[in-house]
């Protein structure tokens, strides 16, 4: 298992935590942002192949040219 942190940029949540299992993710907590929102993005996620998730989340937009799970695809991105 490998577990990892990202800062993000440009939204409420200040943090991704993200644990893999080899391509897959096994645990996901955001730390700040819209409780409901994170936690269900975080429930949808968990899995799901890593490249899968940056597909389907990389470009949603929020505010800031970004979103939490736009941010989360980011975080995946550098663990890849």
């Amino acid at each position: 298992m490998k577990t990892t942190s990202y800062t993000t940029q440009g939204t409420c949540a200040r943090q991704i935590n993200i644990t893999l299992e080899e391509d897959t993710i096994t645990d996901v907590e955001f730390v700040g942002g819209c409780t409901g929102n994170v936690q269900g993005i975080a429930s949808l996620v968990v899995g799901l192949k890593v490249h899968e998730v940056i597909e389907r989340l990389s470009g949603i937009q929020c505010r800031n040219g970004t979103s939490c799970p736009d941010q989360l695809a980011r975080a995946l991105k550098h663990c890849v």
